[in-house]
């Protein structure tokens, strides 16, 4: 099924006349336009794409999908204006990205079209991701794999968690990344307890662990990576909690496969740290998809049964987290295939000592 006929069956199995796509991810993925403002309107077959005057020129260059319109003012006003929603009733829009006061201006231009708020209308195939887009994701973890390699001859006590962040997001530019994905997170010693601690001027001491998670966006597509290292030796209870997180980590990569479902798989690596005693201080799901996003569907959580598919893209990141002590978090990207996963991640996860 192509992307457009996509777009067909979503309007069919809601009982639609027509689908009005504004989400920027969602319309990149569909029309390959990588701008900051536009829209996608589906209807009786036809596709029309509608940005405005700054994006002439590229939408030109990049829009793969549709026909194009550059509008004068307000793109509704001129999809209006345009007729490209003439003889619709019932339009289907994104629930998760339309604000009340946009819908309200829809309903203004256009009041005798019934907007139809749909949830999750491209989640399932967003997340099965194409030959090309999976080259795309792993070029950009090949540079965030780098940049982890380059780190381990480069942080040593008497840093700040900051001067590491920093050096993360240089040396990521540096290879080619457009952007960062997410602020990186580097944290220390009792700081590496909190999931998403910020880096702070804490300086690195003997006896810490350092969890730095860290990813970027090249051509559209993002890496997300999670190493844990220790700053000089880390005692007995950080090696045991690093070895069941590494544990739990490799029986969810061994587990992998579209016979499962998120919750499933999340179980996996979950029993494994539930078994040691460690289960209440694993808070956190075992992952998510990736792709135009850092954060996309599914959840792989105990909290929801998605079913998995081959071709997503999905992280494991299992972690512990002992308040005012320590944390370990290992997390690799994988994409899922017919009969397992492979594993776009190339770091070692072995402890390794600073």
């Amino acid at each position: 099924m192509d992307r457009l006929e996509v777009l067909q069956a979503c309007v069919e199995s809601n009982d639609a006349d027509a689908l009005i796509l504004t989400f920027m991810p969602d319309i990149r993925w569909l029309t390959g336009f990588s701008g900051s403002n536009a829209l996608v309107v589906y209807t009786k077959g036809r596709s029309y794409f509608v940005t405005d005057g700054r994006y002439a020129t590229q939408s030109r260059d990049e829009v793969e999908a549709g026909e194009i319109h550059v509008a004068p003012g307000s793109l509704m006003r001129h999809t209006a204006d345009q007729k490209m929603l003439e003889g619709s009733n019932r339009v289907i829009v994104q629930a998760e990205y339309l604000t009340l006061s946009r819908l309200e201006e829809y309903k203004n231009v256009l009041p005798d079209v019934s907007f139809v708020p749909v949830s999750g209308i491209l989640n399932a195939s967003v997340a099965v991701k194409s030959k090309r887009e999976r080259e795309l994701i792993a070029d950009s973890q090949r540079i965030t794999d780098e940049v982890f390699d380059h780190l381990l001859g480069f942080v040593k006590p008497g840093m700040s968690e900051q001067d590491i962040a920093a050096e993360i997001v240089y040396q990521h530019l540096r290879r080619g990344a457009s952007a960062m994905s997410f602020d990186p997170i580097v944290a220390s010693g009792p700081n590496s307890a909190l999931p998403h601690a910020r880096p702070t001027q804490r300086v690195l001491q003997q006896g810490d662990m350092v969890v730095i998670d860290m990813g970027c966006f090249k051509n559209g597509y993002a890496s997300d990576m999670t190493r844990t290292l220790a700053i000089g030796e880390p005692g007995e209870e950080a090696r045991t909690v690093y070895q069941v997180v590494l544990d739990a980590q490799s029986k969810a990569l061994e587990a992998a496969s579209p016979n499962l479902t998120s919750k499933e798989l999340d179980s996996a690596a979950r029993s494994i740290i539930e078994d040691a005693g460690y289960g209440s201080f694993f808070s956190h799901s075992l992952g998510h998809g990736v792709g135009l996003q850092i954060h996309e569907w599914p959840s792989v959580s105990w909290k929801a049964e998605y079913p998995l598919q081959a071709g997503m893209i999905i992280t494991i990141e299992p972690g512990i987290y002992i308040p005012d002590q320590f944390g370990v978090r290992i997390e690799d990207m994988i994409q899922l295939t017919e009969t397992g996963c492979d594993n776009l991640t190339g770091s070692t996860k072995q402890l390794v000592v600073i």
